[in-house]
Order: structure tokens, then sequence, then C-alpha cells
């Protein structure tokens, strides 16, 4: 499940837009941080950006690509975006916090979901809006939701389309929440 403040949110890109700010709050505490406190918001970060991105690619940018002039170029360059951050996400997901490398490549992976923050609430958000009523984007928002709280925890680059989602990503929220579990004991 995501962050709690997120749940308070009924239209999709409201909710959308304040987890972005969650995520950029989680970057700074990361990067402020040593020791467990950085491994826990770590930890934290990982797991909304992963819920984050599965829910976009399984619920909003096929909306975006059916429901929008042009909508297909802006999914593609979305998803084009969320793969390379699954990838640098995966490969930080695995090293020690503490490891001279982590800061670095953390810094390179905020710049990234940063930007691609930016051209979802630039040009994906503002027509999202445009396009569909207020009670279709409280819908959205609810499927968002349910899509987070079924998503896989860690990265999983290669599953950007709605359709992997659907095919991997039940098997990799199990297991990353089985996961988690485990290493929580």
């Amino acid at each position: 499940m995501a962050a709690t403040g997120t749940m308070t949110k009924t239209d999709v890109t409201d909710l959308l837009i304040q987890q972005h700010g969650e995520i950029r709050d989680l970057f700074d505490e990361v990067m402020r941080h040593s020791g467990e406190r950085r491994r826990e918001a770590f930890g934290r970060l990982v797991r909304l950006l992963a819920v984050h991105e599965t829910a976009e690619e399984e619920v909003v940018h096929p909306l975006t690509r059916r429901g929008i002039d042009g909508g297909g170029g802006i999914a593609d360059d979305r998803l084009r975006e969320e793969r390379g951050a699954k990838e640098l996400l995966a490969e930080l997901d695995g090293m020690d916090t503490d490891d001279p490398r982590f800061l670095p490549k953390l810094d390179k992976l905020r710049l990234a979901v940063l930007t691609h923050a930016r051209a979802e609430e630039r040009y994906e958000f503002p027509r999202l809006r445009d396009k569909f009523s207020d009670a279709q984007r409280r819908a959205l928002a609810a499927a968002v939701k349910a899509a987070e709280a079924t998503a896989p925890t860690h990265p999983h680059p290669g599953v950007e389309s709605a359709t992997a989602n659907m095919i991997k990503g039940t098997l990799a929220s199990i297991t990353d929440r089985v996961r988690d579990i485990i290493r929580k004991s």
C-alpha cells in the first residue's frame, strides 16, 4: 500500500501528484540520513516507487494511450522513462545503503524519477483532467489505489506494460511481499 497520506485524494491526478511529492520527500530523507535511518527510508522509497509505477502502468498510461489524442506517444515516453528508473532502482535495491557508490547512484535515480514526474504532470495529467469528468477521475483514483494494493513492492524492469504487469506482476507481487515479511522477521 502507498503511504498513508495518499489515501485522502480522490482525483487520480491529485493522488499521483501527491505521491510525487512524497517520493521527493523520501529521496531527501534518504540522502540526508545514514545508517539504519537511511536503510529504513530507502525501503519506504523503493516500495512507494514500485507500487506507484505499477499502478500508472496498469491504469493511467493505458488510458492515456487509448483515450487522449497523441496519447500513444505520451504513454510510450513515460514507459521508457519508467523502465530506465526501474533498472536503476533494481541496482540500488541490491546495494548496501552505506556503500560509497550508493548516494551517487541514488542521485542519478532521483534526477530520472523527478524528471519523469514533471513530464507526467506537464504532458499527461492535464490531458486526463480535460478528457475525463470528476466522477471518472475519482473512479480512476480508486483503480490506482486497488492496483497499488496488489502491486510488487520492488522494481521489476521489463514489466512496464499493463499486460506484462497482469501476467508477471501477480507472481512478482507475492514473491516481493513474502520476501518483505521474511526480511522483517
